[in-house]
């Protein structure tokens, strides 16, 4: 089989880089998230669902304000410190200046937050002590920002993982003690510090020194383009959160309880197929895109997008099909109501998985303001849904606000996101295909699932891949991609022995 010579291709160096990167953090991820993930499962039986609905509220809080001292600046300082290496001491010293100015702003904000919302004298004590963490939290980030631009992911990696599992096994040791919830943020407090201390070795091992004065040259242009980002950041946060914080307020911690149990499973699903490529792929990303005439810029959209569909399609289908199965036994019995949660908001998990290729490529185009807007219709659609359905339906109506809101945002995306190399025509045809597909596996899972939910789980994979292969859902260019990517994994050489194509890998 011969590659289509009009299509754009990613080098063999490129995409070994890529792989590389993406496998060391995909390693870190895996390794940290399922520490975390593990640590749920203890956490919520443990605390119960009301106490868990406490700590989701002063998460969903601490989560929001993060996003203030970050400032939407970590993209920015990847991309320019991708493409000026040189300059990363300059883009040191002026992120960290504006992030602690804003990380004391950020800390304020959330606990007159606390306060405004009418929430318990609990709540507000907790939120005051977690949110010491976001004056702690920037001195590791700006380190880790520039050590991504630089392509350090192993480093990085690494410190991420010592620093979950020393966070992890100091907040077990606080609840043994019996020191609580507060145990576990006084534990949060400790490893950040070590990260913190452990980032900022490995910048100065790699010759990195923060540059005075700051440079204002530096300095403007990351204010002003980054606060557009910052925008869009603190609004995805804010109405990724808006449905636990308005949870709370209308329906209590129990409503909360079940609804962060839920956002467990899909943060993890997030995170490990979405963020992790995106983070890996984005100085490649930046490269590519160059004076923005490069058509493989468009070409990895196009492709990122279709393959996290094809990736999170089957994984959507198991977790909304059988939730009941998979919550109870998780979190116990006092959180047999996730299931309802989990079964709808892991839509949500897969529109804005596909949404975060678009925002990220829009990023890269420097078209941040747009992205604002976008958001903010997003957040105001989020919250009026949420006003509306909580009183009336219960937790459900926020799982359900959260999915049509991030349905209207990559509806917006789309429309508004154009590069040279992408074809919007082009993608119909294959959904077609792959909605068939995954017809046919949900009725597979359906027949199974009577039998038994574990056959329905298990054979679904196989059911998926087998009608994806028969109905061609991957197209030529596509299966040229995962050629060059599979080839330059760790033993491609002895997969590619097998698997021939007509494809030179060594340009």
């Amino acid at each position: 089989m011969t590659t289509d010579v009009s299509s754009p291709r990613i080098s063999s160096a490129e995409a070994e880089r890529a792989v590389r990167n993406a496998t060391a953090i995909a390693v870190a991820t895996i390794l940290s998230k399922g520490i975390l993930f593990g640590w749920q499962l203890v956490l919520a039986p443990l605390l119960g669902v009301a106490s868990y609905g406490i700590y989701g509220t002063v998460l969903a809080l601490f989560t929001v304000g993060a996003s203030i001292p970050n400032f939407g600046m970590g993209p920015i300082v990847i991309r320019d410190v991708a493409r000026k290496p040189q300059d990363a001491g300059r883009y040191l010293t002026s992120a960290l200046f504006t992030q602690t100015i804003l990380a004391l702003i950020a800390y304020i904000a959330i606990n007159s937050a606390a306060l405004s919302f009418g929430y318990s004298t609990t709540i507000r004590a907790f939120v005051a002590v977690a949110g010491i963490s976001l004056l702690i939290d920037i001195f590791g980030n700006v380190c880790h920002d520039i050590l991504i631009g630089q392509e350090r992911m192993l480093a990085t990696s690494t410190i991420d993982i010592v620093h979950i599992v020393v966070r992890v096994g100091l907040a077990a040791f606080a609840l043994f003690l019996g020191f609580g919830l507060m145990g576990v943020y006084i534990a949060t407090i400790i490893s950040g510090i070590g990260r913190a201390l452990a980032l900022w070795w490995m910048l100065l091992r790699g010759g990195v020194r923060p540059h005075w004065p700051i440079d204002r040259v530096i300095l403007v242009p990351l204010i002003v383009n980054s606060a557009p980002l910052a925008l869009s950041a603190f609004l995805v946060q804010a109405y990724g959160q808006a449905d636990k914080l308005m949870t709370t307020r209308f329906i209590g911690e129990v409503g909360t309880g079940n609804l962060t149990a839920a956002f467990v499973i899909i943060a993890g699903m997030i995170e490990l197929l979405s963020t992790t490529v995106l983070v890996a792929t984005f100085p490649m990303m930046s490269r590519a895109y160059g004076d923005g005439h490069n058509p493989l810029f468009g070409f990895m959209v196009e492709k990122m997008a279709f393959f996290t569909i094809v990736i999170s399609l089957p994984i959507t289908l198991v977790l909304s099909l059988f939730a009941a199965d998979i919550t109870v036994p998780l979190f116990g019995e006092d959180f047999a109501q996730t299931a309802d949660v989990l079964r709808i908001l892991v839509w949500y998990a897969m529109v804005t998985m596909v949404a975060n290729v678009f925002a990220q490529a829009l990023m890269v185009q420097n078209q941040q303001r747009r992205l604002l807007m976008i958001r903010a219709t997003g957040l105001a659609v989020n919250i009026t849904l949420n006003a509306l359905l909580l009183p009336r339906i219960g937790v459900r109506g926020a799982a359900i606000a959260t999915v049509v809101a991030e349905m209207g945002v990559i509806v917006a995306m789309l429309s508004h996101f154009t590069a040279h190399g992408w074809d919007v025509r082009r993608l119909p045809p294959r959904l077609l295909r792959l909605t068939f597909v995954g017809g046919a596996t949900l009725i597979t899972m359906i027949l199974l699932g009577s039998v038994h939910p574990i056959v329905g789980i298990l054979i679904a994979p196989f059911a998926y891949i087998a009608g994806g292969l028969l109905l061609g859902v991957l197209e030529t260019d596509d299966w040229d991609l995962l050629y060059r990517l599979v080839a330059a994994m760790p033993g491609g050489t002895i997969v590619i022995r097998y698997w021939k194509r007509d494809l030179i890998l060594s340009e």
